[in-house]
């Protein structure tokens, strides 16, 4: 609940700075003067690309959401299993033994979307952000039966 928290105050504070930033493009552009209206523009630009990014960003938390909640209905999120040093952090050697078995039942059944959200987990774990999106980005594809992103 913390992270939804947390994901939508930054969320509304980036729209704050997009609308703000976008009011001084705009603010240039009004003033009317070539070069004011060429860095109108490309201020006008980047709240652009954030809007998206950050819309990208919700949509796929909001699926990878959605498929936690499914797979939690049907009794098979993956129980954390994972052992710990005394501060709380997760135990590295741990982290890889659980991604090991994730990986392995992931190359036995490569179409089935709930091994590849149980290895975007195991990803995570193991702190490979990168490879964790790209995994339930797969997951996402197969529930949702479409074209799987290139690798």
């Amino acid at each position: 609940m913390r992270a939804k928290i947390t994901y939508a105050v930054t969320a509304a504070v980036l729209v704050v700075y997009f609308v703000l930033v976008g009011s001084r493009g705009v603010m240039l552009i009004e003033t009317g003067t070539p070069i004011t209206i060429a860095f109108g523009v490309a201020v006008l630009v980047l709240p652009a690309i954030g809007i998206w990014f950050l819309w990208k960003n919700t949509q796929f938390v909001r699926r990878a959401n959605q498929l936690a909640a499914e797979l939690d209905a049907e009794g098979g999120l993956p129980v954390d299993e994972l052992k710990r040093t005394p501060s709380g952090r997760i135990d590295r050697a741990s982290a890889d033994e659980v991604f090991a078995q994730r990986k392995a039942e992931t190359e036995d059944a490569p179409d089935d979307w709930r091994t590849w959200f149980r290895l975007a987990v195991a990803y995570h774990d193991a702190h490979d952000t990168p490879r964790a999106r790209k995994a339930m980005q797969r997951a996402i594809a197969l529930h949702d039966g479409k074209p799987l992103p290139t690798a």
